[in-house]
């Protein structure tokens, strides 16, 4: 008895010793087979394993799929294992294992259907919310949302177990919600809805709004709906209003650019100056050559910096042009307002076609630097951009250093004096003549920065300053003639108010609506929103 027990005792103690040494992980089996399963001839099989990956959760299968994918897995025939090509070598899609070069008998490719690539789709974003990179688990959290399975679900409830980043946490959660809406218990419904009705993303009110269209959902949960809904509806509109407000802000800031210079010299010198608006032009043109030069001579990494560099050569070049202007041709039209606008009028069209000539016709492209590319999501897909955004903080530092200019310097009293009485400052030893020629030649240059800012927007071409010297004018009038006080509430305001227009009436018809309330203003106040006190009003 006792020899029979021994023997029952080594017989199992091999049999322990034998299944320690040959088995592995069940999970690493499941892997293998998987893997090798996406090089069968059967795309039931292949379907099922690409799925079946993606719900392992195990990143080594990434490769494969991608491979599959794109064309690149092979069977090999004698064995029927999955192979990664890479050129002309060939690694194992399990192990990774290198296998250098396979005679092309050796292999097949492995066929894919469209079908195939959206399963391999979605098996990759579930993998992807396990990989090392943060930037790569943000983004299929989020693009999990598009997925709402409850293969996804799962995939985000193991993510949610491990993940650590409170960015990604957070992109999770939201996914996670949006796959729990439209299964499980009801309790489990509602409390998703209602933790999606926090956000104002219109893919929540899309995915709510299904919800709420189906008639055979629980009472609880198309009421749970229908309140997340009109939650998110105030909120989107709350968001309308805010972006709406920033567009009238940021359109005001390209308004005041083109202003603000105008406003001066027609402030100082009561010219009605037509071609201000291709000295906006010039500084356009400038801005792309000194792209093109410091492309050609700087290192790559400090071509960035041409924006930088452009601002004060526009602000030099339409300067120059402008002081050129005025002292070949203005000086001798003062006090004949006709006979300057026409002038002006000629001027401009000669400065375009001379543009014409030297740049061509066609639009040229003013690249924005990598520091002023992209934006941000704000709030609820109210996206802010880097250029935008600049545009109105540079817009506001120029206001300001005119204003330190006109109100701390000796040129800015001389011009405030011949601005209040031309024929006093004189008297009083004011040169009048090179205050106006260096008056003109601020707001020409002044010109010229708007018009590097507005490269940032758009393309340039010879017609760039038609488009905003009517509006500028509108500016200068509505806001108070040389006040730079009226020039910013006016160019602001009418942005905003264009901006809040164009949804109901169109970009059209709140252009006419705005001409037609600056009409009835200036007939009740002749002199803009803030008069100055000057020989003009005087007279």
């Amino acid at each position: 008895m006792s020899r029979l027990m021994l023997v029952a005792r080594t017989l199992a103690a091999l049999l322990f010793v034998s299944l320690a040494v040959h088995a592995t992980p069940a999970g690493a089996q499941s892997f293998d087979d998987w893997v090798k399963k996406l090089a069968s001839d059967n795309f039931s099989e292949k379907l099922e394993a690409a799925e079946k990956l993606g719900d392992l959760g195990d990143g080594r299968a990434v490769p494969a799929l991608k491979a599959l994918s794109d064309g690149q897995l092979y069977v090999r025939k004698a064995d029927g294992a999955a192979l990664i090509a890479d050129g002309d070598r060939f690694f194992d899609a399990a192990s990774g294992k290198g296998l250098g070069t396979l005679p092309a008998d050796d292999v097949d490719k492995v066929r894919v259907n469209n079908r195939l690539r959206g399963v391999i789709a979605a098996s990759l974003s579930k993998l992807s919310l396990f990989s090392t990179d943060r930037a790569t688990r943000l983004a299929a959290a989020k693009a999990a949302f598009a997925n709402p399975t409850p293969e996804t679900a799962a995939a985000l409830e193991r993510a949610l177990k491990s993940e650590k980043d409170p960015e990604v946490l957070a992109a999770i959660r939201f996914s996670l919600a949006a796959a729990q809406v439209n299964a499980g218990p009801v309790a489990d419904r509602v409390k998703a809805i209602e933790a999606l009705a926090g956000t104002a993303d219109p893919q929540v009110r899309n995915l709510l709004a299904s919800v709420r269209n189906n008639k055979d959902a629980p009472p609880e949960v198309l009421k749970a709906a229908e309140t997340a809904l009109s939650s998110i509806e105030r909120q989107l509109a709350l968001i309308g209003l805010v972006e709406n407000v920033f567009q009238g802000i940021s359109l005001g800031s390209v308004l005041l650019l083109a202003a603000v210079g105008l406003a001066i010299t027609f402030g100082v010198m009561g010219v009605i100056n037509m071609a201000h608006g291709e000295m906006i032009m010039l500084g356009a043109y400038t801005a792309y050559t000194v792209q093109l030069v410091c492309r050609a001579l700087l290192p790559k990494e400090l071509v960035g910096f041409y924006l930088v560099i452009s601002l004060p050569v526009a602000f030099l070049v339409s300067g120059a042009v402008g002081v050129l202007l005025e002292r070949g041709v203005i000086r001798f039209l003062y006090g004949r307002p006709l006979e300057t606008m026409l002038a002006t009028w000629g001027i401009s069209l000669v400065l375009q076609q001379a543009v014409r000539s030297i740049f061509d016709a066609q639009n040229k492209e003013v690249a924005n630097p990598d520091w002023m590319t992209g934006g941000f999501d704000l709030m609820g897909g109210f996206f802010v951009s880097w250029n935008r955004l600049y545009i109105i903080v540079f817009c506001f530092l120029m206001l300001g250093v005119m204003a330190l200019v006109l109100r701390r310097t000796s040129f800015g009293l001389h011009m405030r004096a011949v601005t209040q009485n031309r024929d006093m400052a004189a008297a009083m030893g004011i040169p009048t003549a090179r205050v106006d020629a260096l008056t003109f030649g601020l707001g020409s240059g002044l010109a010229g920065m708007a018009g590097v800012a507005l490269s940032q927007i758009g393309n340039v071409s010879p017609n760039l300053g038609q488009i905003y010297i009517v509006d500028s004018f509108l500016v200068v009038v509505f806001g108070g003639v040389g006040n730079l006080l009226g020039t910013l509430v006016a160019s602001l305001s009418l942005g905003i108010i264009n901006k809040i227009l164009e949804p109901f009436a169109g970009a059209v018809l709140g252009k006419v609506a705005v001409l037609v309330f600056i009409i009835l203003f200036i007939q009740w106040r002749p002199r803009g929103l803030f008069a100055l006190k000057g020989r003009f009003v005087e007279s």
